[in-house]
């Protein structure tokens, strides 16, 4: 009888057994400690608000050290002047003349400037920042002075205002050097000077300006917003004031005059 062979099977290897896991609780990791905070910077103390005698002073020594101040925004007319702070906007007032120059020779009304169009007028001001939409304003504010105003600049702030690119700074601007208005232009420059200096404190444009036009004498108005400007641009800077020529050092309120 044939012989029957049972095949065994090979035993398993004895698969081992997962080590129990650990019921106890490994100890927290102590929690970062939090950096330490630097102490607050302290704040100036508020400095007490110039006085009319000091304000006087102030402007009295702007026009003895530059009698006749000039706006550097080359202009014909006061058209051309419209048309050159509204293309100021976000650019300085050298790149403007040097686009406008070539520009107002040909095109200084705007009957002019309508008839050279669009296109050719952004081809001028190309190199000015914001060209293509400031290019459509000046074409489009022309449009409106021969519709609107028999092709003339007007002579209020308001009117000003509704044209085409035209702010109230526009209209402070224009009103003050075609017009021999007592405006105060409020620029980066003149915001800069009448808060650092204590002078005519304020959040925000309109406020410096309202502040200034209230401490400012009549005598000085004229002038004011261009001695403001050009002491900002060139003597109150932004990162580096250059107190040791400022005429105005001793009565300037900023807490951290270098002279």
């Amino acid at each position: 009888m044939a012989k029957i062979i049972r095949a065994i099977a090979a035993k398993k290897k004895p698969v081992p057994k997962k080590a129990a896991r650990s019921t106890a609780k490994k100890p927290a990791k102590a929690a970062p400690k939090p950096p330490a905070k630097k102490p607050p910077r302290p704040k100036p103390p508020k400095s007490s608000p110039w006085t009319a005698e000091e304000v006087y002073e102030a402007f009295s020594r702007f026009r003895k050290a530059n009698p006749e101040p000039k706006g550097e925004l080359e202009h014909l007319n006061p058209y051309t002047l419209l048309v050159a702070v509204v293309l100021s906007a976000q650019a300085t007032d050298a790149g403007v003349n040097r686009a406008t120059r070539p520009l107002f020779a040909i095109a200084d009304t705007p009957e002019k400037m309508l008839a050279l169009g669009e296109d050719t007028v952004r081809d001028y001001i190309k190199t000015i920042g914001l060209y293509r939409n400031k290019a459509k304003n000046v074409i489009a504010l022309s449009e409106k002075l021969i519709a609107e105003f028999g092709g003339e600049v007007p002579r209020t702030r308001a009117e000003i205002e509704t044209l085409p690119g035209a702010g109230r700074k526009t209209a402070n601007v224009v009103l003050n050097m075609a017009f021999g208005e007592h405006t105060m232009a409020v620029d980066t420059h003149v915001f800069r000077v009448g808060n650092r200096t204590g002078m005519a404190p304020g959040n925000n444009v309109l406020e410096v300006e309202l502040g200034l036009e209230k401490i400012i004498p009549s005598e000085f108005m004229l002038h004011a917003h261009h001695w403001l400007i050009l002491h900002g641009r060139y003597i109150c800077l932004a990162r580096k004031p250059r107190c040791d020529v400022c005429v105005i050092n001793d009565l300037c309120r900023w807490p951290e005059k270098t002279v």
